[in-house]
């Protein structure tokens, strides 16, 4: 759609010699997110996979678990005076038989730190909504070399095209256990670039994201955490630091958390039992 980045004129400062010249800057538009024609959720997005978004964000409310459960996904008309498409609504449409699950308390929850409801309210909420334990799937237990996920954040940078262009967007990257990338989005919010990951991998029947590390360009949240476990994602790794009630989700799913991610060296907050560590951990 050509709406990823816009321009705009800035003037620019350096040692002291003033300039004036175009910028390139990404764009952010507000998307809302209808389910079965009733709106439910606006969330500001950088344009781009607003398909893969919505269904993200749906299965990490617990509406969508497979691909059978989509109908479809549509633009509709937005809120213009006469009615045109902003292609900034999308209704989503489940298919027959699929029960939507009350997530009023649930959106409120996920979606904002101040939202006045007690950690283990939160907590609760994804414990009874989450499809599949954090396990390891099939075969032999996953092991990683934390030398392995110190590549990773340079790996997620090398792969991020809109950054190189406006330094503004974070991203969200799926890797396989051995390191390989297998998809990445952007997006001015980082709960948003996982959703579009999430999303993607639903409406290619690949959930849930078992033998997987989920590796995102700023601090691991709560509401990061809790999507990585509504998609069975085994590893999350940050480049920043959790939330305290991050590392409670964790600890609770089995979720391996890893925050501070930065050259060799990372902090280990949870599920340590899938990291091969050369030496004990140190006493407290």
């Amino acid at each position: 759609m050509g709406r990823v980045t816009e321009r705009r004129k800035v003037i620019r400062i350096r040692d002291g010699a003033v300039s004036t010249r175009p910028d390139t800057l990404v764009a952010e538009e507000p998307l809302e997110i209808r389910l079965n024609g009733k709106p439910l959720a606006i969330t500001m997005r950088t344009p781009g996979d607003d398909f893969a978004l919505a269904a993200g964000f749906l299965v990490s409310e617990g509406v969508l678990a497979d691909q059978g459960d989509l109908q479809n996904i549509v633009y509709c008309a937005g809120a213009t005076a006469d009615g045109s498409n902003t292609y900034n609504v999308v209704d989503v449409r489940t298919a027959a038989g699929v029960v939507i699950p009350d997530i009023t308390l649930e959106r409120n929850v996920y979606t904002t730190s101040s939202c006045g409801l007690c950690g283990k309210a939160s907590l609760d909420a994804v414990r009874t909504t989450a499809r599949w334990p954090i396990d390891d799937g099939e075969g032999t237990p996953v092991r990683l070399d934390p030398d392995l996920l110190a590549v990773l954040p340079d790996r997620l940078r090398a792969a991020q095209r809109v950054f190189d262009r406006t330094g503004g967007l974070h991203a969200a990257a799926l890797f396989t256990e051995d390191g390989e990338l297998l998809d990445i989005r952007e997006d001015v919010g980082r709960h948003n670039a996982v959703d579009k990951l999430v999303g993607r991998a639903l409406q290619h029947g690949n959930l849930p994201l078992s033998r997987t590390i989920l590796l995102v360009s700023g601090r691991a949240s709560f509401e990061l955490a809790q999507k990585a476990v509504m998609a069975g994602i085994p590893v999350l790794a940050a480049v920043s630091a959790p939330s305290s009630l991050a590392v409670d989700l964790a600890a609770e799913t089995g979720l391996t958390l890893v925050g501070f991610l930065r050259g060799s060296s990372m902090n280990v907050y949870a599920g340590e039992h899938r990291l091969a560590l050369r030496t004990a951990a140190a006493q407290a």
